[in-house]
């Protein structure tokens, strides 16, 4: 990706953006270690309320960070290749990646599923009802429903970059209009403006679960509105920002600033909410939305908790990542595969540790470090230099190759 100075790499925002997928191994594995009820499929014997904040506080900003940079990403691919060639671009990247990947993962899925099942019943598989029929509403993406998202999103985008073409032809109106007001909600009130129409959105959300913030949109044909609402505007905000990308050198300047209030805001929600999940009818003041001042209060401090720390995390990131660094340049490559392959991974090692007695700043690490070696290894040595590779990140040469082609191409000379 061309940089803001010329034909550098965006490399802050690559790393960002990797980091953020990765950043999902992290939440997932968080799931089987959280205090409370039966809320996923493997359930460890130690519990904390450490990792409950944790997750609270990935769940405010992981995905709003990746939307604004997928926005971003989107509008300079589109700038370079044109319209033909995003739209075969975005299809080998993003549909082709979905429609390959979704039926292994829900197979692998199912099967640890399954596994995990029989584990917990002393061997024996369990009797209960059989699973919902596959509907439209039932449809399970998983966690490739961001991949499906981004689809629908790059889908709207176009519609409308051509109806504003169609009314604006010389530009006028988004250099006038457009352009200033992105400067405005990108200037120092930012966290408070860009939230206001996540605000909305969760307010206005029938049976919003508070403590569980933005509804991930994974089931579903049609997905959530709300979700839909807040990462599509993350996703436009981000598009139109790369009309100026020089904006974002403002959010590295600044960056620092909104950590405090990213920091208080999420304090407050934990305050409003709980340390840990809440599901029982007992608590339905703090569970369900009931439309009044304490949730309307709760949902702008929620949205602006995640607009800070989205502006924080980019800013920061552009301040002090901007230089090229072999390490995180293939961590951000190898982010891809791993979030794509990581759930069942994460299933198996959850469901084989969990009967284990240990505490949770052992097992929880042990799980992650296991679970990367694994996606890395298999990155490294089954995707980087094959054809899954070149669908995820383009074709790349093993290194040895490039050097002999170096050196052919000195003696040509």
């Amino acid at each position: 990706m061309s940089g803001m100075g010329g034909g550098e790499r965006f490399h802050a925002l690559d790393a960002v953006r990797g980091g953020v997928l990765i950043l999902g191994v992290f939440f997932h594995g968080i799931l089987s270690f959280l205090p409370g009820t039966q809320v996923w499929l493997v359930m460890d014997s130690a519990r904390s309320v450490e990792l409950s904040v944790l997750f609270f506080t990935l769940h405010i900003f992981r995905m709003t960070v990746f939307f604004v940079l997928a926005g971003f990403f989107g509008r300079l691919l589109l700038e370079r290749l044109g319209v033909g060639g995003f739209v075969l671009n975005r299809a080998k990247r993003i549909a082709q990646p979905l429609a390959m990947f979704w039926p292994i993962v829900l197979t692998a899925f199912i099967a640890t599923l399954i596994w995990a099942a029989v584990q917990a019943n002393g061997g024996v598989a369990p009797e209960g009802p059989p699973p919902p029929p596959l509907t439209a509403e039932t449809f399970p993406f998983l966690h490739l429903w961001f991949l499906y998202v981004l689809l629908i999103f790059y889908v709207v985008a176009l519609v409308v970059r051509a109806f504003v073409h169609l009314i604006d032809r010389r530009g006028v109106l988004r250099a006038r209009l457009v352009d200033p007001v992105v400067r405005l909600l990108s200037g120092w009130a930012a966290p408070v403006l860009l939230a206001i129409p996540a605000a909305a959105a969760l307010y206005f959300t029938p049976g919003w679960m508070l403590w569980f913030g933005i509804p991930t949109p994974d089931t579903g044909i049609v997905p959530n509105s709300t979700s839909m609402v807040i990462y599509g505007f993350a996703f436009g905000f981000g598009w139109l920002l790369n009309r100026q990308p020089e904006l974002l050198q403002g959010w590295g300047e600044r960056w620092g600033a909104y950590v405090g209030p990213a920091i208080g805001a999420t304090i407050g929600c934990l305050m409003m909410t709980s340390l840990t999940p809440v599901f029982t009818a007992s608590a339905q003041d703090f569970t369900m939305a009931t439309q009044d001042l304490r949730t309307l209060g709760y949902a702008a401090l929620y949205a602006f908790a995640c607009w800070a720390w989205t502006i924080a995390i980019i800013g920061f990131a552009v301040r002090h990542l901007s230089g090229h660094s072999p390490a995180r340049r293939y961590l951000a490559d190898a982010s891809y595969w791993i979030y794509i392959v990581h759930l069942p991974i994460l299933i198996a090692l959850q469901t084989l540790i969990a009967p284990y007695p240990g505490p949770w700043f052992v097992k929880y690490p042990a799980m992650l470090v296991v679970a990367f070696i694994i996606m890395l290894a298999s990155y490294q040595w089954l995707v980087r230099y094959s054809w899954i590779g070149a669908i995820l990140n383009g074709k790349r040469e093993k290194p040895v190759r490039q050097a002999k082609s170096g050196q052919q191409l000195a003696a040509a000379e």
